[in-house]
């Protein structure tokens, strides 16, 4: 859970004093900060900022999340629990902003990985039916909203799906 500075400046430390326990013969303690250094570069490309951004995200500090989103060069590399996890965040994050296209598009690729537990796939699936609903296409948002309901879900979810439901009938 550090940004991709703290890790540099941590791996720079660490290389410093990789150099010196080589140059002392103390290859036990070499190795391990040898390792260390590995650990901190696979986390960066799996693990990535997305936890941190999920702490924005909570506080409501939507800009301070986006920033932490964008440090993820490669999202490909995530492992698929955090994948998930940075489009759940990045499509709210665009949703609070407005622009439904990015929103949709991030939730799109939300529902192919994994997430927290089921009430957060059927989050995502009622973000999409709301956008569907703002798009007009009612057979998409029906759809989007019958899958979530297969999810065991909380009964806010379940209001929500209900709203949803009754705004296609009006229509």
């Amino acid at each position: 859970m550090l940004t991709k500075k703290a890790r540099l400046w941590v791996i720079f430390i660490a290389m410093i004093l990789l150099g010196w326990t080589i140059s002392q013969k103390v290859y036990e303690i070499s190795a391990v900060v040898g390792l260390g250094i590995g650990l901190l570069v696979w986390g960066y490309f799996r693990e990535g900022t997305v936890v941190m951004a999920a702490r924005e995200f909570h506080a409501r500090n939507y800009d301070a999340a986006e920033e932490l989103l964008k440090e993820i060069e490669d999202p490909d590399r995530l492992g698929k629990h955090r994948r998930g996890f940075y489009e759940f965040i990045y499509g709210n994050v665009e949703l609070h902003r407005h622009n439904y296209e990015e929103a949709e598009k991030h939730f799109q690729i939300a529902t192919r990985f994994p997430l927290r537990n089921q009430n957060d796939k059927a989050i995502v699936l009622v973000h999409l039916a709301n956008i569907s609903l703002r798009k007009k296409d009612f057979e998409r948002a029906r759809t989007y909203a019958e899958k979530a309901k297969t999810y065991k879900i909380t009964a806010r979810v379940k209001d929500i799906i209900q709203k949803i439901e009754s705004e296609i009938n009006k229509a």
